[in-house]
């Protein structure tokens, strides 16, 4: 009999979807954010950023599309049954696939999430207060990421839940096998 604490298994390919769509979005914002105004530069050579309003700093199209971003993120923290990378993958993307050999535990992905929301969250912040260049970075740090776990299958988020793991810092450590 399992244990009713440990939360069923995922498909591992799930996340590898959402993290391939999740990357494209990023690579966009990245992409903007080096075009726009986190790298936009005054006639006297200076940053223009700093200098924008509130409302041109939240406007512009990178901040835009990493609020998105950063809100998929959330949805998917907080609801990962109905967020919609998840959705699409379970409905039209796995039964296409055979089923899986294994599932996986969802506790690490989902710390994965938060980790993404953190990051991009940071980005956003830090473009409100007219630090240049921090939301393409923090775009470019998801970005790497998202990819790394599309292309390979290494979610870094999730080896850091196992670090946390290991260290008593998060989750619950399932007994060693007998």
């Amino acid at each position: 009999m399992s244990d009713p604490s440990t939360p069923r298994g995922i498909d591992p390919r799930g996340p590898r979807f959402v993290a391939g769509i999740t990357a494209v979005l990023l690579l966009v914002d990245v992409l903007l954010g080096l075009t726009g105004l986190s790298t936009a530069q005054t006639s006297t050579g200076g940053w223009a950023l700093p200098s924008a309003t509130l409302a041109e700093r939240a406007l512009d199209p990178a901040f835009l599309l990493l609020l998105v971003i950063a809100l998929l993120f959330l949805w998917s923290v907080v609801s990962p049954r109905t967020a919609p990378w998840g959705a699409l993958y379970r409905t039209a993307v796995a039964p296409r696939l055979k089923p899986p050999t294994e599932l996986e535990d969802p506790r690490p992905p989902r710390f994965a999430q938060g980790v993404g929301l953190f990051v991009t969250g940071i980005g956003l912040v830090l473009q409100l207060f007219g630090v240049p260049l921090a939301l393409p970075i923090a775009a470019a740090m998801a970005f790497v990421a998202a990819f790394l776990n599309a292309a390979f299958g290494l979610c870094l988020g999730c080896q850091l839940y196992l670090v946390l793991q290991r260290a008593g810092l998060v989750g619950r450590a399932r007994p060693a096998a007998a």
